[in-house]
C-alpha cells in the first residue's frame, strides 16, 4: 500500500479539541499546506497540528500553541459537511450507503483497495485529516449490518 495507508508513529500523537472536545490526531505540515487556502497556506507556523473531524465544530487544524485554522478556510469545507468518505475518489457517505443496500458495495471498496496499494491514492494530502479513508468504509458497513 502506499505511504497514506501505512502505520506512522507521528500520527498516534492525540489532542482534544479545545472548541469542542472531540479526540483529534495529529497530522503532518503536508497535508495542512494542502488544505488550507491560498493565500492562508502560505502564513501558516510550522508546528504540531491536529485536524478536528466533528462536523459541528468550526474549527479545522489547531496547534499546541494555540494556533486554530477554521474549517471554513479548508479547501475541503463543503465535503467535511457533505460527509466524503474518499477525497481521492471522490465517494461519500450517502454513496456508500446506497451500494450497501444495492450489494454493490464490494466493488466500491475493491477499486479504492487496488487503487491504495497501486499507490494512485493521495490520502496524506487530499483527506483533511491526512489518512487512508478505509476505515471509514468499515464503520460504515459496520453501521449497516
Amino acid at each position: 500500500m502506499s505511504n497514506c495507508c501505512s502505520n506512522n508513529s507521528s500520527q498516534s500523537t492525540s489532542q482534544n479539541c479545545s472548541q469542542c472536545g472531540q479526540f483529534c490526531k495529529r497530522v503532518e505540515m503536508r497535508t495542512i499546506y494542502h488544505q488550507v487556502r491560498f493565500p492562508d497556506n502560505q502564513a501558516i507556523a510550522p508546528g504540531i497540528y491536529y485536524f478536528c473531524a466533528a462536523k459541528e465544530c468550526t474549527t479545522g487544524y489547531f496547534s499546541i500553541t494555540g494556533s486554530i485554522i477554521p474549517k471554513q478556510n479548508l479547501t475541503v469545507h463543503k465535503d467535511i459537511m457533505d460527509d466524503r468518505l474518499c477525497y481521492c475518489f471522490d465517494i461519500d457517505a450517502a454513496q456508500y450507503r446506497s451500494a450497501l443496500i444495492d450489494n454493490t458495495a464490494d466493488g466500491i471498496k475493491s477499486f479504492i483497495i487496488q487503487k491504495t496499494k497501486s499507490g494512485d491514492c493521495a490520502c496524506d494530502i487530499r483527506n483533511p485529516c491526512g489518512q487512508c479513508c478505509l476505515a471509514k468504509f468499515n464503520q460504515l458497513e459496520k453501521e449497516y449490518r
